[in-house]
């Protein structure tokens, strides 16, 4: 239909903008582009039918209509913002932050328009930029309550969590309602331990908006405890969980289960693995409740399959993960696979789902045939994915980041596996294999996985030792008594389980001039529950924890070696098992004293003693561990012979390439045995 003249124009445009108002988006585009039937250069219709492209998701579109618009007045401010904010919403970070920053010249003293630009910014990683711009915004509008809270989620992702709490508060306190900001500061609570105040913020955050998703599931996460204080019992802990789990299933019913995505790995029971206790039946019913949500997100998407891909000879393997960096998921076995899986035979593909990059990162760049990092959102990373026809997907852990997760609950390959870097099973429906090793497995061992478990040969990895810089440690700069016999104490607090406290009591009791080095954790609070729980054990044998246990600040690796070098004896954690710690302990050749947990994740440095032939120090029972802790802790004579054993045995653990073939060999069997059957 043509219109005729410009009352005509006008009075349709009205109409136009009415129905665009009431939220009908489609009488309102058909109306727009009868304007422009008429008009084709009408700057409104162009505009505005760009918005509803936008509002529909239709984001190249929006960018190609508003950007027409733009072209027709290049200084319309509102124009520009939506330009920005459809580029933004493309994956087009260049082109929005041109967009947002013209928009800044051209009204310096708007806050909309800085607050626009820091979200930006922060979406580049140029968080520095981003806090400089929300402050500004601040500034020109204290009352702006948004960009507090903006401020707050740049300052938390810095790792500057004291002014973010303070700058959710002070959101909330502008704009009580603020779900958001309530969520976000629960989940800050929730990390330091205070699980009661981060329910509140939860329970909050589902008044202020009832359908919140993310929260509605935080609240069921928060059954769990991180660490637990004295007089707790871990097993209503549990109870709770499961009870909760329940009703989150429940809750993720009708039209609630279109939106459920959001939630899945935002939280997780990440650390219900510190229980040393069977996990499997909880696990599983998370797995499936999150395969659920995740799938029918993937129905909405309907993702088109790719074409064929041409057949090079190769098995193509997809590694996806957030810790292709310094990290002790790299450490200890992923790098060993970019070391040395044959190239000839297998194509890495790698897919990095977190912004931090170093040294590392580029060393798998490097060893990879293909790498993507950043792809802008969930549904442009699993169509990347989906595209590249992987044969084989291995999730390095899962349980840790919030992007694998939400991946690995749906089927990108023909065959996913996931390993330990967060030891315990994943629960997933969708993962096929749990990669592990023989020296880490129990005897029915596979009861305890959904998934098939694959035990690799020996300690199951490939693992190269660190070269770490020459450094001195001087006890008495802590307040350490240099000649008492001094425990290496290295895991998180959530690592000590409240039932073995007393492991602690006994061995001070008899050794009498001993000291315990724990080590200060970046959540405040969590270090501080711990402490307590230390406190009342020793009071109640007669003692001062303060003469036995001391709290260092979190060392830099150089001081955390020298401190090793220095040290009498580790204690490893027993239930969760330090690997990294302990074969840096055995760099160091310290000696060690384990006990062999009930499940994998309790058994890595016995594991490692038992590869090196010290087996007399894996202890079978906590009186046994008492016992050798003692031992040792009374004979210098002896601790230097273990240290000479150490340092003569190590080798044997360091650049095995034997797990590595037989990964490579698991790899070839099982894609054959999908193209044969």
């Amino acid at each position: 239909m043509t219109l005729e003249d410009n009352a005509t124009i006008s009075g349709a445009m009205a109409h136009a903008i009415a129905h665009h108002q009431a939220g009908r988006l489609s009488q309102a585009s058909e109306t727009y582009r009868q304007v422009l039937v008429s008009n084709p250069g009408h700057f409104d219709a162009l505009h505005l039918l760009g918005v509803v492209a936008l509002q529909e998701g239709r984001r190249q579109e929006a960018v190609q209509l508003i950007g027409s618009a733009i072209a027709l007045n290049p200084n319309d401010l509102n124009a520009l913002q939506n330009l920005a904010i459809a580029y933004q919403a493309a994956g087009e970070r260049d082109q929005a932050l041109a967009t947002f920053r013209r928009v800044v010249e051209l009204r310096p003293d708007s806050p909309e328009a800085h607050n626009n630009l820091a979200s930006i910014l922060k979406e580049s990683g140029r968080a520095d930029d981003a806090v400089e711009h929300y402050q500004t915004a601040i500034s020109l509008n204290p009352e702006f309550a948004e960009a507090h809270f903006n401020l707050a989620r740049t300052l938390e992702s810095m790792g500057r969590t004291a002014e973010a709490l303070s700058g959710y508060q002070e959101a909330l306190s502008l704009k009580p309602d603020l779900a958001d900001a309530h969520y976000f500061l629960g989940s800050i609570l929730q990390r330091q331990g205070m699980l009661e105040d981060a329910v509140e913020c939860y329970q909050s955050a589902l008044a202020a908006n009832p359908e919140y998703v993310e929260a509605r599931w935080a609240l069921a996460m928060a059954k769990l405890a991180l660490v637990f204080g004295a007089g707790d019992d871990p097993a209503e802990f549990r109870l709770a969980f499961s009870d909760a789990l329940a009703e989150l299933d429940q809750w993720f019913q009708g039209s609630r289960v279109n939106e459920g995505y959001k939630a899945v790995g935002s939280q997780g029971p990440f650390y219900i693995a510190y229980q040393e206790e069977q996990n499997r039946t909880v696990l599983e019913r998370y797995g499936e409740l999150c395969v659920r949500l995740m799938g029918a997100w993937r129905e909405q998407q309907r993702f088109v399959p790719p074409p064929p891909r041409a057949d090079d000879g190769k098995i193509h393997v997809g590694i996806v993960s957030a810790y292709l960096r310094d990290h002790s998921v790299w450490h200890a076995f992923v790098k060993g696979w970019f070391r040395h899986l044959d190239a000839d035979r297998f194509a890495l593909r790698v897919f990095l789902t977190g912004k931090a990059r170093d040294d590392e990162t580029a060393y798998a760049q490097q060893h990879s045939v293909q790498f993507v990092q950043a792809v802008t959102g969930l549904s442009q990373l699993t169509n990347e994915i989906i595209s590249q026809e992987l044969d084989v997907i291995i999730y390095p852990e899962l349980g840790m980041d919030p992007m694998t997760m939400k991946l690995a609950s749906m089927r990108l390959a023909p065959v996913q596996m996931v390993a330990w870097g967060h030891p315990e099973t994943s629960g997933l429906p969708t993962i096929d294999y749990y990669l592990s090793a023989d020296a880490f497995e129990p005897q029915g061992a596979q009861d305890t996985y959904t998934e098939r478990l694959a035990a690799l040969p020996n300690l199951g990895c490939c693992y190269q030792a660190l070269e770490v810089p020459d450094a001195t440690f001087d006890p008495t700069l802590f307040g350490i008594d240099p000649a008492a016999t001094l425990f290496v104490c290295p895991g998180t607090p959530f690592k000590y389980a409240p039932r073995r406290d007393r492991i602690f009591v006994e061995i001070a009791k008899r050794l009498e001039r001993c000291q315990f080095l724990f080590f200060d954790y970046d959540q405040e609070n969590l270090s501080e529950k711990l402490k307590q729980r230390l406190d009342v054990a020793f009071d109640e044998a007669g003692l001062y924890a303060d003469e036995f246990v001391v709290f260092l600040p979190w060392q830099s690796r150089a001081d955390f070696y020298a401190l090793l070098r220095r040290a009498d004896v580790f204690l490893d954690t027993i239930g969760f098992s330090g690997f990294n710690t302990a074969m840096q302990a055995v760099e160091c050749g310290l000696p060690i004293v384990t006990r062999a947990g009930r499940f994998m994740r309790g058994r890595f440095a016995a594991a490692i003693l038992e590869r090196m032939g010290l087996t007399e120090f894996v202890a079978q029972t906590d009186e046994a561990y008492v016992e050798l802790a003692i031992g040792l802790g009374r004979d210098a004579e002896a601790r230097r012979r273990v240290h000479e054993r150490i340092v003569s045995a190590r080798e044997v653990l360091f650049d095995d390439v034997v797990p590595v073939r037989a990964l490579e060999k698991l790899l070839a069997e099982v894609v054959a045995s999908r193209v044969s059957s």
